[in-house]
């Protein structure tokens, strides 16, 4: 009973804070709309190969427990076959009144065939990102690609992918190397010094939130803090899960969820906040622009 009046509660202020952004006049200007929008970012390596020993087939269902229960804004899911994206991106829209939810995939290369790397299944294996938009005249790019630092020992090469919605939200994820700390350091640089700056010169500054299974840890050296560019934030897990996000991003708080032995990691929820915006910042919901998607991949 709990639990049903809290999912209550929170479909509720959803709703509030939906009619409220959609109450903004078009003409308004900037100064003069100057709000704060609460983000709820849920990450979750899945180990849904089928190739793996932590699997247990159990994942993609808790998975879609966790967002039933708790509403993230934005899902980003480490170690799934193509297929769960689907699944997931359901889950996630039965959870939000209203606006769309956007999915976006990159399978990680495989070396030895020099094609993606597949789950058990046959299908696809890789990284995934759901994010829910306010609005589905919402326009957003889609980026993808392969890091150009890989561990040679290892067959499958590790890939990142982003969503960018002009003036609102740059949300990316990844799952860097296991088999080499070097180089999953030199992954998350490249990442974060260079994709994502590239990414906004070319579709103009958003606030920027990263989350993923990045194999490094905040303890340990090369220590995972040696990534993180000036004018961002971390917050982790306190093993190999992180959220990182651009200062303009408040990170309230974070907690670990439990997946009850479906995988082998836990699912880590991090409640943010995008602060006042930026010159020709525009609220999500009042964007009329026709939806498109631009699917890149890059080396």
């Amino acid at each position: 009973m709990t639990d049903r009046w809290h999912r209550t509660v929170r479909r509720a202020l959803a709703v509030v804070c939906l009619i409220a952004a959609a109450a903004v006049p078009a003409g308004s200007s900037a100064a003069s709309t100057t709000r704060s929008a609460a983000l709820r970012v849920l990450q979750m390596n899945l180990c849904n190969s089928g190739r793996a020993g932590c699997y247990t087939g159990r994942s993609v269902t808790a998975a879609a427990e966790v967002i039933n229960a708790e509403m993230p804004d934005v899902v980003s899911l480490n170690e799934i076959c193509r297929d769960d994206v689907t699944v997931l991106e359901d889950a996630l829209a039965n959870v939000h009144t209203g606006g769309t939810v956007v999915s976006a995939f990159t399978a990680a290369g495989d070396r030895p065939s020099g094609s993606v790397t597949q789950c058990r299944n046959g299908e696809p294996y890789g990284v995934g990102l759901l994010t829910h938009l306010r609005a589905v005249t919402t326009p957003y790019t889609v980026r993808s690609g392969i890091y150009p630092t890989q561990d040679v020992s290892d067959p499958e090469e590790r890939a990142w992918v982003c969503v960018h919605v002009p003036h609102a939200l740059h949300a990316c994820t990844t799952h860097l190397a296991a088999t080499s700390i070097t180089v999953a350091l030199a992954q998350c640089r490249h990442l974060l010094d260079t994709v994502v700056p590239a990414i906004r010169r070319s579709n103009g500054y958003a606030p920027t939130v990263l989350s993923g299974d990045l194999n490094l840890r905040h303890d340990r050296f090369p220590d995972v803090r040696s990534c993180v560019p000036p004018g961002y934030l971390r917050i982790g897990d306190g093993a190999l899960q992180h959220v990182m996000a651009t200062t303009d991003v408040t990170i309230c708080c974070s907690r670990s969820i439990g997946m009850h032995g479906a995988t082998d990691h836990p699912g880590l929820l991090a409640t943010l906040t995008i602060e006042g915006r930026r010159p020709g910042w525009t609220p999500i919901a009042q964007r009329q622009t026709p939806a498109r998607a631009m699917y890149v991949r890059s080396a």
